[in-house]
C-alpha cells in the first residue's frame, strides 16, 4: 500500500519539475481549421481559459525539455493522451497556483533566485562551470536569462502557497502507530501448496479436448498470427537540416565577436557596503544618517568595516564588516548593481536608494571578465549556429518535405533523394507501438496513419506527421500480413501445453479445496509444514498472494483457515495460529517516515483541491 503510494508521488514530483520553466506557446497557423482547433477551450480557472493550442504548446515543450536533459529517451512514451493529461493538469495547477500566490501577496527576491539556481541539482544541466546560466540551451528552448529568471522566480513564488502546509503536516502519534502496528502486524502460520505442476505428469489430453480447447472461442486470440507489415520511413528532424547547413569561418567569427559575453569570464565584484534602512516615510532620515555616514567615511576611508559593524543595518553583512563576497551582473538589485559594476577597486560611491534603504558601497576586489580565445571555443559556436539555422530554416524544409511526400505518393525515394535523407526500413511493424519501441516507431498517431484502410490498399506515403518535437516523419507500407488464426496443426503442441495446465490446477484446486474442508473438521491430521512468523517485512517462503492472505484472515477464531487459489501455480492451504505484535525488524523507521510524506501530501492535495474548487476549475475532455 505505502510502496504504490510513494511510487505515485515520485510521478507526482515529475510532473512538478515539468513546471519549473513554463512553457511558452508558439504555433503556427496552418489554415483556418487548425485554427479553429487551437481556440478550443480545454480548461477554465477563474474564468481564465486554456486552450488546445497552448496545450500543444506546453507539451511540445515539455517534450523537447525532456529530450535535451535525457537524449536516449523514448520520446514515444510522452506523446501519448495521458501524458497530455499530465501537461493540463500542469498547466490547471500552475494557473491555481497563480491565483493563491496573488491573493496571498507572495513574491520571491532577486538573492532568493540567486540562491537557488546556483545550489539546486536539477539546474545543473543548466550552469556553466562558473554558475551562470547557459545561454545556448535557454535559446534552443525559445527563452532568454530574463525569462528564464521570471519564470524561475514566478515557479519560487508559487511553491510559496503549499510550502507551509507541507511543512507543518504531520500525523498525530496515536494515529500513526495504530495505522503502522496494524500494518506490520507479524502472524504465526503453517501452509501447504497443492502444485499443479503434481499433477501434469498424470494427464493425458485426448484430442477432442485438444480440439475443444483450440475451438473455444475464448482461446482464440491465443492461436493468432498479429498484424504487421515492413514498411519505410523518412524521418526530418533539426540534425538532418543541420546536415544541409554550410557555415563560413566569417560567420563564425562574426557570431564570436557580436556574442563575446557568452564566451567571456563572467565579471564578479566584492564589495562591502552599509545599509540605512529606510521605511515607509522615513526615507529623509535615511538619507540623511547615510549621508553622515559618507561625510565620515571621506574623512576616514579606512574606517569603513568600522562604520559598518557600528552602524549597517544589513543583519548578514554588518558583522563582516559590510562584506558581501563576490557577486556578479544579476544577483543584486539593479541600481546596487549599477553602482558597484561602475567603480573600480578601492573606489566608494556616493549614497544608492533601493527599495532595502540607502546604500553606500565600496569595491574591493575585481575577478573575471577574460575572454576565451576564439580557438578553444569555435566548435562550440559552430554547433550553436547550425542549430540556430536550422531552427531557422526547419519550417521551410518541413513544408518542402510535406509537398514532396505528397506530390509524389508511390515512393519516399524522390524525398530522400532531395533533401539528402535517408530511407529506413522496418518489419514486423504492428498498428500499436511495440513495448520498448523508440523513435518514431513509437509514435501512435504514424501507425494509425500507416494502418488506415487506404495507406493498407494503396500503399502510398503518409502526409509527413510530427512525432516529437521538431520531428516528420512520413511512411509508407512495403508489405502488409493480415492477422489471421494459425491452424491447429502449426499450434498442437501450444494447444496441448495449455490443456494439460488448465487440467493440472483444476485437479490441484479440488484437492486442496477438498484437504481444506477435511482439516477444518479433523486439524490433527492436517499435513501442513512447519509454523513460521510471516509479515510484510519477511514473507519468508510465502508467495504474495499467500502472505496476503494470511495477513487479511480474521483473528476473531483461531486457528483461522484460509484456502488461496493460486491460478496456473495451484492452490494454498493456510492456517493461522497466532496473531503477534507489530514486527520489529529494521524497516519500520523508513515506514514511518513513508507514512509521513503520504499524510503531507494528502493534506496538501485536499488543499489543492479546495483552491480548485474556489477558483471554479473546470477541464473539458481532451479530443486529440
Amino acid at each position: 500500500m505505502f510502496d504504490a503510494i510513494r511510487n505515485n508521488s515520485r510521478v507526482l514530483f515529475f510532473v512538478l519539475l515539468l513546471l519549473i520553466i513554463p512553457s511558452f506557446v508558439f504555433f503556427g497557423l496552418d489554415g483556418y481549421t487548425q485554427f479553429r482547433e487551437g481556440r478550443q477551450v480545454v480548461a477554465t480557472v477563474a474564468g481564465q481559459e486554456i486552450t488546445q493550442g497552448e496545450l500543444d504548446a506546453a507539451h511540445r515543450r515539455s517534450i523537447e525539455r525532456v529530450r535535451q536533459q535525457m537524449p536516449g529517451v523514448d520520446l514515444g512514451m510522452l506523446d501519448t493522451p495521458e501524458m497530455k493529461q499530465s501537461t493540463l493538469d500542469s498547466l490547471v495547477r500552475e494557473r491555481v497556483m497563480a491565483l493563491a500566490a496573488d491573493k496571498l501577496h507572495l513574491v520571491t527576491g532577486d538573492e532568493r533566485v540567486r540562491r537557488i539556481f546556483q545550489s539546486d541539482p536539477q539546474f545543473e544541466f543548466l550552469r556553466r562551470p562558473d554558475g551562470t546560466v547557459n545561454q545556448e540551451i535557454l535559446s534552443a528552448q525559445g527563452l532568454s536569462s530574463q525569462q528564464f529568471t521570471e519564470s524561475l522566480r514566478r515557479d519560487l513564488s508559487l511553491r510559496q502557497v503549499m510550502a507551509p502546509l507541507s511543512a507543518s503536516a504531520t500525523a498525530g502519534r496515536s494515529v500513526r502507530d495504530q495505522a503502522i502496528d496494524a500494518f506490520l502486524q507479524a502472524r504465526d502460520v503453517q501452509w501447504t501448496l497443492f502444485a499443479a505442476s503434481d499433477y501434469a505428469s498424470r494427464i493425458q489430453p485426448t484430442e477432442e479436448e485438444i480440439a475443444a480447447y483450440y475451438g473455444d472461442p475464448a482461446n482464440a486470440a491465443q492461436f493468432l498470427s498479429r498484424e504487421h507489415a515492413s514498411i519505410e520511413y523518412l524521418v526530418l528532424d533539426s540534425e538532418a537540416v543541420q546536415q544541409g547547413i554550410s557555415v563560413s569561418e566569417d560567420d563564425l567569427r562574426k557570431y564570436y565577436e557580436e556574442n563575446i559575453s557568452r564566451y567571456s569570464t563572467p565579471e564578479e565584484r566584492r564589495a562591502s557596503h552599509i545599509l540605512i534602512r529606510a521605511e515607509p516615510g522615513q526615507r529623509d532620515a535615511a538619507r540623511a544618517k547615510a549621508q553622515e555616514l559618507l561625510d565620515q567615511l571621506k574623512a576616514r576611508p579606512e574606517a569603513f568595516a568600522e562604520l559598518a559593524r557600528q552602524h549597517s543595518q544589513d543583519p548578514g553583512s554588518a558583522a563582516n564588516g559590510g562584506d558581501l563576497d563576490f557577486f556578479g551582473r544579476g544577483a543584486m538589485v539593479q541600481p546596487f548593481e549599477d553602482a558597484a559594476f561602475s567603480l573600480k577597486p578601492g573606489e566608494t560611491s556616493g549614497l544608492v536608494e533601493t527599495d532595502f534603504g540607502v546604500h553606500i558601497i565600496r569595491v574591493t576586489a575585481v575577478r573575471g571578465g577574460e575572454r576565451k580565445p576564439y580557438e578553444t571555443v569555435r566548435d562550440e559556436i559552430e554547433k550553436t549556429v547550425r542549430a540556430q539555422l536550422a531552427q531557422t530554416r526547419f519550417a521551410e524544409v518541413a513544408e518542402q518535405f510535406s509537398n514532396l511526400v505528397y506530390e509524389q505518393p508511390d515512393s519516399l525515394q524522390p524525398a530522400a533523394d532531395a533533401l539528402r535523407l535517408p530511407v529506413r526500413k522496418a518489419e514486423r511493424v504492428e498498428r500499436t507501438p511495440a513495448p520498448g519501441a523508440e523513435g518514431p516507431l513509437a509514435s501512435a498517431r504514424l501507425l494509425e496513419a500507416l494502418f488506415s484502410p487506404d495507406s493498407l490498399s494503396t500503399k502510398r506515403n503518409t502526409q509527413a506527421i510530427e512525432v516529437g518535437s521538431g520531428q516528420l516523419v512520413s511512411a509508407r507500407i512495403v508489405e502488409h500480413s493480415p492477422a489471421r488464426t494459425l491452424p491447429l496443426e502449426e499450434v498442437r503442441a501450444q494447444v496441448r501445453e495449455r490443456v494439460v495446465a488448465r487440467k493440472a490446477a483444476e485437479q490441484a484446486r479440488q484437492e486442496g479445496q477438498s484437504k481444506l474442508a477435511a482439516w477444518k473438521a479433523a486439524p490433527e491430521s492436517a499435513a501442513l509444514g512447519v509454523s513460521k512468523t510471516v509479515s510484510r517485512l519477511d514473507a519468508g517462503e510465502l508467495p504474495p498472494d499467500v502472505l496476503r492472505a494470511a495477513l487479511a484472515a480474521s483473528p476473531d477464531t483461531l486457528p483461522a483457515w484460509v484456502g488461496v487459489d493460486l491460478g496456473s501455480t495451484g492452490y494454498a492451504v493456510v492456517r493461522v495460529n497466532k496473531v503477534l505484535g507489530r514486527d520489529t525488524r529494521p524497516g519500520g523507521e523508513q515506514l514511518e517516515a513513508q507514512y509521513a510524506q503520504v499524510w503531507g501530501a494528502a493534506e496538501t492535495q485536499a488543499y489543492y483541491e479546495s483552491l480548485k474548487q474556489r477558483f471554479k476549475v473546470k477541464t473539458q475532455p481532451l479530443t486529440r
